[in-house]
């Protein structure tokens, strides 16, 4: 007897679909894992080619020196940059943020911005025989009381505030480009790999390039230029974005009601407030480090404590292996972001950052300790960095992204403006070099608090599952319960 056939499938259950390749999403976009790799491997050597720019600015205290700057207009100069952070990058972001056009709402700045970046870098590498010519011109004039020097400390003045309102646009529209275009879900993992190949491309500048500078200083300034052009116009070609919904009204009344806007979006919401404390104290808190020098070197004042004695050459190679030690980190940091959140692995960054300062202060003695308890250190940092950089796509509203990141700027700034002279009072009453790691320690465990409120506000407003940024116009009533 025949076995008995198999019945029918029901003419209503259409068949099952194979399982298609996993997709990625971020707005409008959408990415197999091919593509996605194509965009991070772009972004990832946009950001070593931007470390390269980046590291530029500080050269510049040394085309100072070489024309004979003195300390303080040295300091000036180099104050620059903070006051035009503070002043000037709340317009550029929100120039950002409210842009529509067939390249997108970021793209469009890094074209029209890359070229006058590249121009600025030129001048500034040509500022020896730009010096001699402005002398010249202004010999022609009637202008004897002008030196070649001082025509030639005039121009790196000016190249320099040139290069740092364009520049502005690339930081600014780069850091926001990253949000749009890498989806939260893997924002961990590049952000780890994104802080790694940054720290590779500063070493390679400090490494190879910055020995070159003062023999071959315009091929420096044109090299790094060059590839910076070269690399982000690859970006701006490969790099992608997708559809934006569009921008908030603008506020009528001019430009002192855009301000006003501006502040009372930023600046109202208690989350938000708390998001940008925990970047002041941190930012804050990395100050005190530039004065470890003095108390590893010999070079500490008579009066105060003794220091380690270390040459320079004895601190420069401990400092070096710390560098070295973060960028491991940074690699695998971002897998434990995506695993656990980018908040709960910034608070035990932080946590360990804070305690590793304690534990500098109490246990280096010597080289050896220096190198272990300083890596241990900037290892923690990079721990806290790694998942930081992640927390701002997934906390921060998109649609006001930028600015939101450039009132983050704003705290920094304000706390990297008066850090320094707080510190270094407090050195004078001490006379102790050793207390800076105290001085971090106590700033880091200031910004751990805020974190940590921070933490308790994102979880009042629905935690890992159910956050949606506040609505920083009309901050609500009450948040929902966790």
């Amino acid at each position: 007897m025949p076995p008995p056939a198999s019945p029918d499938p029901s003419p209503t259950a259409p068949p099952a679909a194979p399982a298609g390749p996993k997709l990625y999403k971020v707005g409008t976009l959408t990415y197999t894992k091919t593509a996605l790799l194509q965009v991070v491997f772009w972004m990832l050597w946009g950001d070593f080619i931007f470390q390269l720019l980046e590291s530029m600015p500080t050269v510049t205290p040394l085309l100072l020196r070489w024309h004979g700057a003195s300390d303080l207009l040295i300091g000036l100069a180099g104050s620059l940059s903070s006051v035009v952070s503070f002043l000037w990058y709340p317009v550029v972001a929100t120039q950002s943020d409210r842009h529509r056009g067939p390249l997108g709402r970021r793209r469009p700045f890094l074209l029209w911005f890359a070229p006058p970046v590249l121009l600025s870098l030129m001048l500034l590498g040509a500022a020896k025989p730009a010096g001699v010519w402005l002398h010249r011109l202004l010999s022609a004039f009637g202008g004897d009381t002008f030196t070649v020097a001082g025509c030639s400390i005039a121009w790196i003045m000016g190249c320099v505030v040139v290069f740092l309102l364009f520049n502005a646009y690339i930081v600014q529209v780069f850091a926001c480009l990253v949000a749009d275009v890498i989806p939260v879900e893997v924002m961990g993992k590049f952000a780890g790999f994104y802080r790694a190949v940054g720290a590779l491309g500063s070493l390679t500048f400090n490494r190879w390039i910055l020995g070159w500078v003062e023999q071959y200083t315009f091929h420096v300034y044109l090299l790094v230029g060059l590839l910076f052009a070269g690399a982000f116009s690859v970006i701006i070609w490969k790099v992608k974005e997708g559809e934006y919904p569009p921008p908030p009204p603008k506020v009528s009344g001019g430009p002192l009601a855009a301000i006003q806007e501006y502040f009372q979006t930023c600046f109202r919401h208690p989350f938000y407030l708390n998001f940008f404390t925990v970047t002041f104290f941190f930012w804050a808190s990395l100050v005190p480090l530039g004065f470890v020098v003095f108390f590893g070197t010999q070079a500490g004042r008579p009066g105060y404590a003794p220091t380690l004695g270390l040459s320079l050459q004895d601190f420069g190679e401990v400092k070096g292996w710390t560098y070295l030690v973060s960028i491991p980190v940074f690699f695998v940091v971002g897998f434990f972001v995506d695993r656990f959140h980018a908040m709960r692995v910034a608070i035990l960054g932080m946590l360990l950052t804070a305690l590793s300062y304690f534990c500098c202060f109490w246990f280096v003695a010597d080289k050896s300790t220096l190198l272990l308890w300083w890596s241990l250190n900037q290892a923690a940092i990079a721990v806290y960095l790694g998942a930081g950089m992640a927390m701002g796509p997934r906390l921060l509203p998109r649609e006001r992204y930028g600015q939101f990141i450039s009132a983050n700027l704003i705290f920094g700034m304000v706390g990297l403006i008066f850090s320094p002279p707080l510190i270094g009072w407090l050195l004078q009453r001490i006379a102790d070099y050793r207390y800076v790691f105290i001085f971090c320690g106590v700033l880091t465990s200031l910004a751990l608090l805020a974190l940590l409120a921070l933490y308790t506000q994102w979880q009042r407003l629905g935690g890992e599952k159910n956050f949606v940024p506040p609505d920083p116009v009309r901050p609500p009533a009450h948040a929902p319960a966790p």
